[in-house]
């Protein structure tokens, strides 16, 4: 291995550093090897989000939500992923991944690292409850309760708990319940005081009600959970019975979903699919370290459950829920306030969208500029005597979407109005259900897309009569129309009223609901007809460029990257001289600085306050980056085989000057140029970060961009003012 004389840091910054000397891996690169792992490239992601719960940077309460967000991930991995592995490999089905390994060769790496993972994420609990507990907020045990603490508890049972409680004996006439996917429970040994006649039970422990318990208390927080408040008032359950043995268990279901090829009524398909899901095997099941040996096998045989799925768990179960306990009123242990900006353009023009769009193109970047903005365009489109029509794609949305509300009330009004909604949005999709039917009781035409295609694009159109003629706004999105999950992802969102991008978009909307494949698009493509071979297009185009002597040079940044032929066209184009940044958050199925494959690749992933999601790629086109010649991008795609090729997705051009710039020089500049939340990639798979000397500055892309308005959002700004990539420091 070459070893680069940079420093860490620097190697870090894609935009200033170099290149890095490559390294030597013994590998065959005409063979699987020349890829990742996909599976463990994910869970390599997720062991970057755990070790940002241990960054000493990060206030206390936020490092317990990372902690949180690791568990969360994990379990909807093993729901998904790992169940479609298994299923496999129930089904006989050998089909190796991208690397060569089978379904069974993954599992078996998988269940090592997973584990590994799950103790780490209990030793970091155990650290941050000590520093908690410093900072005056206690997790307690039933040991730990004071004598006072009894009479408030025995109140929050009787009134808060005990309504809902289902105790439920295991015998011969009570058979093993049925528990959902994410089911908590205890499992209880009992002993009859009058005649020692040993009875099981099962306490499932409500969903409904918080996992943990708040006591009250001056000096100090105090947090109970509700497993142990249960097992304290177990007599009031079942009286007349003494306690032999305890134990707390988790278990995940396959939470796939299949549908039949045909499916006559794809809302009522979806609906049966979906109380399927809930009965779905049992992938992982999460149990008490120290459970007698009698309920374990119970548990075990009940829920036919192998040793290999189960794990035991010395500590608390359900991290996931810590969330609960990132609290409000302990500002002092989270980052500092932030409020989103209202774009100087929009306020220019008294909050009206469409005069700003008007102006020009404005791209607005998210959560920086808030996304009430998107909900802004679509209810002003929903007041507007002169608008006419109103489409627009539905992925995942919030529970009370604001977005629906204005679609209804567009509705309502008489205009026309249309709404591509994705059943398919995994995890979604009963939301997603009852929102269909909502908009077509408003009047709304509802539309469900290809059965088989995802629709990913994120796209809307307003149609508005303006004197003779009319005019058709267009948003694109990188993200979801979701209100909520748009204060913490990194997302785009493109107004525009080029009348090119508007007929793109009409075309889209006419493919999805009728099945008219587009033609001609002008400044799009789309998957799955066109994107995959427009980016393979362009990535030959800067290898044509390099090997004519002109500088050659790719940025983008993606969530994912796994398909091979993309893979390997980049590769292609790093043998020819093409200089390639990436900046990929999750998975990464491509070997960057290997000595003979991809020796001028380069790739890190951001992980810090705000979830990266943006999509978005630039080609020099004979020119260095950052260059106003630069062809450059938007996409709602990750580059992944589901993306290309099983989804309808986006790709947009930028072809405003000023949106341009921004995207080159301000967002892609300082996501290249970040330091203190990136890791860098070797040719191993393996992702390390730099350290970070104490009182040493690191640029950090989110600050600079919670600092610094979007350029195209600016009221008087241009192409030329680009802010300098720096911020405040503490």
């Amino acid at each position: 291995m070459v070893c680069s004389d940079e420093s860490p840091m620097m190697q870090a910054d894609f935009l200033d550093g170099a290149m890095p000397d490559p390294i030597d891996l013994d590998l065959d690169f005409a063979t699987p090897a020349r890829f990742v792992n996909r599976e463990m490239s994910w869970l390599g992601f997720n062991w970057r989000v755990l070790e940002e719960a241990e960054n000493p940077r990060v206030p206390l309460l936020e490092r317990l939500r990372f902690l949180s967000i690791s568990a969360t991930n994990l379990d909807e991995f093993f729901t998904v992923r790992v169940a479609g592995l298994r299923e496999l490999v129930h089904e006989g089905n050998n089909a190796p991944s991208i690397d060569g390994r089978t379904p069974t060769e993954q599992l078996l790496v998988i269940n090592e690292d997973a584990r590994a993972l799950m103790v780490r994420q209990q030793t970091v609990l155990e650290t941050l409850r000590a520093e908690m507990s410093d900072a005056g907020i206690k997790i307690l045990q039933g040991s730990d309760l004071e004598p006072g603490d009894t009479a408030y508890l025995d109140s929050v049972f009787l009134d808060n708990v005990f309504p809902v409680l289902s105790p439920l004996a295991i015998d011969p006439a009570h058979p093993f319940p049925f528990l959902p996917n994410e089911g908590f429970a205890l499992a209880l040994q009992l002993e009859r005081l009058k005649d020692k006649k040993p009875l099981f039970a099962l306490l499932p422990v409500p969903a409904q009600i918080d996992r943990f318990v708040r006591l009250p208390g001056d000096d100090c927080v105090r947090f109970l959970p509700l497993e142990e408040l249960l097992l304290l008032f177990v007599g009031r359950l079942y009286p007349g019975h003494k306690m032999k043995g305890s134990c707390a268990f988790k278990l995940l279901r396959d939470s796939d979903l299949e549908l039949e090829d045909e499916a006559e009524d794809l809302v009522r398909e979806f609906e049966t699919a979906l109380k399927r899901r809930r009965r779905g095997e049992v992938v992982r099941l999460k149990i008490s370290s120290d459970a007698p040996t009698p309920l374990k096998r119970l548990v075990m045989d009940e829920l036919r459950v192998g040793d290999d799925a189960v794990v035991e768990v010395s500590g608390l179960i359900g991290i996931a829920d810590l969330g609960e306990l990132v609290l409000d009123d302990r500002p002092d242990l989270l980052w500092p306030a932030f409020t989103p900006r209202i774009p100087e353009r929009v306020q220019d023009h008294d909050g009206d969208m469409f005069a700003a769009i008007q102006q020009k193109d404005m791209l607005l970047h998210h959560p920086y500029e808030t996304f009430d903005m998107v909900i802004r365009f679509l209810q002003q489109a929903a007041r507007d005597p002169d608008v006419v029509a109103i489409k627009q794609t539905l992925y995942r949305t919030s529970k009370r979407s604001p977005i629906v509300e204005a679609l209804c009330e567009a509705a309502e009004d008489g205009k026309s109005v249309t709404a591509l909604v994705e059943l398919k949005a995994r995890f979604d999709e009963a939301a997603n259900i009852r929102q269909s039917r909502r908009l077509e009781r408003s009047g709304a035409h509802v539309v469900y897309g290809f059965l088989n295609y995802k629709t990913h694009a994120k796209i809307s159109t307003v149609v508005r009569r303006e004197g003779e003629k009319l005019v058709t706004y267009t948003h694109f999105g990188t993200g979801n129309y979701h209100p909520i999950t748009a204060r913490i992802y990194t997302d785009l969102s493109l107004f525009t009223c080029d009348s090119k991008l508007g007929r793109d978009a009409t075309k889209v909307f006419n493919y999805l609901s009728g099945y008219a494949q587009p033609d001609a698009l002008e400044n799009l493509s789309i998957a799955p007809l066109d994107l995959k071979s427009t980016l393979l297009e362009l990535i030959a185009a800067e290898v044509a460029h390099a090997k004519a002597g002109k500088p050659a040079t790719i940025w983008a940044k993606m969530n994912s990257l796994i398909e091979e032929d993309v893979i390997d066209a980049l590769y292609a184009a790093s043998q020819a001289g093409v200089k390639i940044s990436l900046v990929v958050r999750g998975i990464c199925g491509l070997r960057p600085g290997v000595k003979g494959l991809s020796e001028n690749i380069r790739v890190k992933s951001i992980v810090g306050r705000f979830l990266e999601h943006s999509r978005i790629v630039c080609f020099g086109n004979g020119h260095d980056l950052p260059s106003k010649k630069a062809r450059v991008y938007i996409s709602s795609a990750d580059w992944m085989g589901r993306n290309l090729n099983r989804r309808v997705e986006t790709l947009v051009e930028i072809t405003n000057n000023t949106v341009k710039a921004q995207i080159v020089s301000q967002i892609m500049a300082a996501n290249l140029h970040d330091v203190a939340q990136s890791w860098v990639m070797s040719g191993d798979g393996a992702f390390t970060r730099a350290p970070i000397p104490e009182d040493t500055f690191a640029f950090n892309c989110h600050r600079f961009f919670m600092e610094n308005p979007s350029l195209s959002g600016r009221g008087s700004a241009g192409a030329s003012d680009v802010p300098r990539l720096t911020h405040t420091d503490d």
